[in-house]
This record gives C-alpha cells, sequence and structure tokens, in this order.
C-alpha cells in the first residue's frame, strides 16, 4: 500500500536511507562552508585586496544556494520526488559554475577559489550520490 502524498515516495530501502544521510552531511557542510566564508567576508570587508565586489557578490549567491540546496536535501529525503529533482539540478549547476570561477582568470582571490574548489568537491559528493542508481531508482516513475 502507497501511503505518498501525490508528488513523494515511499522509500523504505536502507540504501536509500543511507544516501541521504550521506547527502546530508555534505550539504551541510556545503551551507556551513558557505556561511563561514560570508562571515570571513564580514570580518574582511576593509581589506580591498581580499574582499572586493565580485567575492561579495559570489559568496551571497553561495550562501542562499547552499540554503536553498540544504531545503532541497531535506524535502528530497522525505521522499519528495520536486525537490529531488531540483536538488539533482542545483547541484550539478553548482558544480559547473564553481569549475568556471575556479578555472577562469578573474576578479576573484586566490583565497575565494580555493574555498569554491573546496565547495565543489562537497557537491561532487552530492551529485554523485543523487544521480546514482540507488536513489535513481527510489524516485523512478
Amino acid at each position: 500500500m502507497n501511503t505518498a502524498r501525490p508528488g513523494e515516495t515511499n522509500f523504505g530501502h536502507p540504501g536509500a536511507q543511507s544516501a541521504f544521510r550521506a547527502v546530508k552531511l555534505l550539504v551541510g557542510t556545503y551551507v556551513a562552508l558557505s556561511v563561514l566564508t560570508l562571515v570571513v567576508i564580514v570580518v574582511l570587508r576593509d581589506h580591498a585586496s581580499v574582499v572586493n565586489d565580485a567575492v561579495w557578490t559570489r559568496a551571497t549567491i553561495v550562501v542562499a544556494s547552499s540554503l536553498l540546496t540544504s531545503a532541497f536535501a531535506l524535502r528530497a529525503a522525505r521522499g519528495s520526488r520536486g525537490a529531488y529533482l531540483r536538488l539533482r539540478i542545483v547541484s550539478a549547476v553548482m558544480v559547473l559554475a564553481i569549475a568556471v570561477i575556479v578555472a577562469v582568470p578573474g576578479p576573484f582571490p586566490v583565497w575565494m577559489k580555493i574555498e569554491q574548489g573546496v565547495c565543489g568537491l562537497v557537491l561532487i559528493g552530492v551529485v554523485t550520490l543523487v544521480n546514482g542508481k540507488r536513489l535513481r531508482a527510489v524516485f523512478a516513475r
């Protein structure tokens, strides 16, 4: 008997629950890194060589994105197909955006490129898990 609401799926598969525990841990790490980075930017705001307008803009976008990613992960872990799809899309898009920021010369200082690289590695873990067979099978129609 399926007790899931429309747009949700029931899954008691232990592999799915384990995968979502890992996803939530990784996404939590992404949120923590993003918020910590914004705190560092606030502290160093008077040092133009390490904090410029591009850094402020990017950090704000990353914090917002990390919070959305967290909301999607939590809802997906409760069975929301829509949140699962959004989690897959947002995590992949952020990995691509981070790759561009790290690879292309531009207004971002080296310290931020390193921080973004770490965030990218964390998100690669999320992308790998949410696009893996186990979770795709759970949310297959």
